[in-house]
């Protein structure tokens, strides 16, 4: 029997914010939403050729540091020019170490994601 990803999830204080963070982030827009039986609003950020990315809205703050993350690259401008607009939409330089080739960030609610040269 085969099982599949049918999402990666992401819990968050402010679905919609960090869902409209991802989607600019990404280069999506497409969004579906929906309540579940005690209320809780979802936001689902459809990714072409990829498992969504689900916002699920919980009370507790972040604590210590993610133990799965994502690693994305830029398809079109060099790593450095990606963190910038990166941060200009709201993510934070976490640490920037010369000696690997990658780039860690964290996105508005602090979820730690890799940002490596372009493929």
């Amino acid at each position: 029997m085969r099982t599949r990803i049918i999402a990666v999830t992401f819990d968050c204080h402010d679905a919609e914010a960090l869902a409209a963070f991802w989607g600019e982030a990404l280069g999506s827009g497409e969004f579906e939403r929906w309540d579940d039986a005690h209320g809780v609003g979802y936001v689902e950020l459809q990714l072409d050729g990829a498992a969504p990315l689900l916002f699920q809205p919980v009370a507790e703050d972040k604590v210590v540091k993610n133990r799965v993350h994502l690693d994305i690259a830029p398809a079109e401008i060099d790593q450095y020019a990606e963190i910038d607009r990166l941060v200009s939409l709201g993510a934070k330089v976490v640490t920037d170490d010369p000696a690997v080739p990658f780039v860690v960030l964290a996105d508005p609610e602090g979820n730690e994601f890799c940002v490596l040269p372009r493929r």
